[in-house]
């Protein structure tokens, strides 16, 4: 188990007073539910901005530009996965959000939104490592281009040196060379591609129902008193019967290849 705390049991209540207090909390979700749709019809309306400059990325049919990566859809979703060039494999976490890409990509694509994750590592690289995972969702390589730098999910040398990166629109410490987010953008009748939205750090919570799933439980996410809120995690070949989370270990980029 990744914990064996035991947590404080709540008050055990005959059924109509469990009942209760679940019709009080139902007004709450409902609540919840009623703000989360006018925040993601707010977030519909935001302005758009064109994308000007020429991408170019590395993809299993060839090189693509970014309106190529939208297939025959008018929606695209980016996934910025973090793979530096020569690490030995993906992040962790990034790894637990895409192990969801899999199954909900065909409903996706069906409602005129092409999903893909890009990376900045080669493609061959990436090739690898989606081999030992299983998966089979479309991943870019990055590769060359400016693409992570100007979407700020990759960072300079410079940046990492001077202490502080640019990040969720805004300056901060981070621990590693590659960052998470997720990027959208339109592309118009006309080929014109324009970006959306995108999101970071904890926005990011939402692609991930593993997270909803353990919203559920008693325990939730059990990240109570973690360095690293995240530290439980491993790539899902990884797992091992019984094994144990360090809760002061903070996170810590792959190592790279012949490190």
């Amino acid at each position: 188990m990744a914990s064996t705390m035991e947590q404080p049991r709540p008050k055990i209540v005959p059924r109509a007073e469990w009942l209760r207090a679940r019709k009080d909390y139902l007004i709450k979700e409902k609540e919840f539910t009623r703000q989360r749709d006018e925040l993601s019809r707010e977030r519909r309306e935001l302005p758009w901005e064109k994308v000007e400059k020429q991408y170019l990325f590395d993809t299993r049919a060839g090189k693509q530009s970014l309106a190529g990566l939208f297939e025959k859809r008018s929606q695209l979703i980016v996934y910025h996965f973090m793979l530096g060039p020569g690490w030995k494999e993906g992040c962790p976490s990034c790894s637990l959000i895409a192990d969801h890409f899999d199954g909900f990509a065909i409903h996706l694509a069906n409602r005129d939104v092409t999903l893909t994750a890009i990376s900045r590592a080669p493609l061959a690289e990436i090739e690898a490592f989606r081999k030992r995972m299983g998966w089979r969702f479309n991943w870019a390589s990055s590769f060359g281009s400016d693409f992570n730098h100007d979407y700020q999910v990759s960072f300079t040398k410079d940046d990492i040196t001077n202490g502080k990166v640019p990040y969720n629109y805004g300056e901060r410490e981070f621990p590693s060379e590659e960052a998470p987010g997720a990027s959208v953008f339109v592309k118009d009748s006309t080929g014109d591609v324009y970006h959306t939205y995108s999101t970071y750090g904890r926005g990011l919570d939402i692609l991930m129902g593993v997270y909803n799933f353990l919203d559920l439980v008693p325990k939730g996410r059990g990240e109570e008193g973690y360095a690293h809120p995240m530290s439980w995690v491993r790539h899902h070949d990884r797992y091992a019967e019984g094994y144990l989370v360090d809760p002061a270990q903070l996170y810590r980029q792959p190592e790279r290849v012949g490190s």
